[in-house]
């Protein structure tokens, strides 16, 4: 006969988080059906508004499984809105090169942070904290003002909807199609890349073993220094791709964009199961995460009294929780 596999850590941190957002979306949807809280759309928006999140995430997933952090990418993605506004409106320069541009601004981050973390052997912390200052205080010296991208190619980008067979109706019994925007397919895709990427390729194996035990690794024959700035680099390369994806939302490039956005991705890690002290998680378990997150603002906005910083709190909350539950597997494990 054959044996029942106990269900891992890994496993159990994924279906909290997953059972989590299923009871709340549900409460949501039994407490604020009139306000279209049962309407498809209002679930596809979980995704258009977070698509962006969703990809940082991803990148922060595979650097938080090799033990380490980047603080970095909310300032990376405001550096990204502003230069792809400032060349596109100022510059003159197309969509695409913009884009480019975006995609190289985030790769120079992970290689500079990446080697600084991995080579010259300085705390992820402390190299992605000069990071995150170095990128906000860039994105003030391209401007202190908003500039809003008024570029014909990008708008139509930002526009476009891939209509759904399904919907609902208005109140004149008219049907509405539910939609999503290019924003949402693009961050699924990376999303199943890096799933696949980390659970059947080598690289995803010596991620999970670096994270695990460093020094095991070392002796396994890993080139543990090589992997992590790979990770750092991909890291990057997604916070940039995360730019692009957030400045498609929002049009715009200005200093304050995306403040916090960091913690957003960090918290969405650790509620979807990575530990912080590297070995454990998943872009699946991320991506339960940041839709936790839109969950808790789709609810606070819903409700209409509170303030938006209940978000921060709830999710606070939430983080805490998290690291007590993988605080205690942990221990849990060791006395095994």
């Amino acid at each position: 006969m054959k044996q029942k596999k106990k269900m891992t850590s890994t496993g159990f941190l994924l279906l909290i988080t997953i059972v989590l957002f299923f009871v709340m979306y549900a409460a949501g949807m039994v407490i604020f059906a009139d306000k279209g809280f049962a309407k498809p759309q209002m679930f596809l928006n979980l995704f258009v508004s977070n698509a962006g999140l969703l990809v940082i995430s991803c990148g922060l997933t595979i650097v938080m499984i090799t033990g380490g952090i980047d603080i970095s990418v909310g300032s990376v993605t405001a550096l990204v809105c502003m230069v792809m506004a400032d060349l596109m409106e100022n510059k003159g320069v197309s969509a695409y090169v913009a884009v480019l541009a975006a995609l190289l601004i985030g790769l120079a981050f992970g290689i500079v942070q990446g080697f600084l973390v991995t080579y010259m052997g300085i705390q992820p912390f402390i190299v992605t904290l000069a990071g995150m200052f170095f990128g906000r205080g860039m994105t003030a010296i391209i401007s202190t003002d908003m500039i809003s991208i008024k570029n014909e190619v990008f708008l139509k980008w930002a526009n476009y909807r891939f209509y759904m067979p399904f919907g609902s109706t208005n109140k004149k019994g008219k049907f509405i199609p539910a939609y999503i925007p290019p924003t949402v397919v693009i961050a699924i895709i990376v999303v199943l890349i890096i799933a696949v990427l980390l659970k059947y390729f080598k690289f995803g194996r010596k991620l999970y073993a670096i994270g695990g035990n460093r020094q095991s690794a070392l002796m396994m024959g890993l080139d543990v220094k090589k992997t992590m700035f790979r990770a750092y680099v991909l890291d990057g390369f997604l916070a940039g791709l995360g730019g692009f994806l957030f400045c498609l939302n929002s049009c715009a490039g200005f200093v304050e964009q995306a403040k916090g956005l960091e913690m957003d991705a960090i918290s969405s890690a650790v509620i979807g199961g990575t530990l912080l002290s590297g070995g454990v998680g998943t872009p699946i378990g991320s991506l339960f995460g940041v839709l936790i997150k839109g969950t808790i603002s789709s609810l606070i906005t819903a409700q209409g009294t509170l303030s938006s910083w209940w978000v921060r709190i709830v999710l606070s909350a939430l983080l805490c929780f998290f690291i007590v539950i993988q605080s205690v597997l942990a221990s849990a494990k060791k006395k095994k």
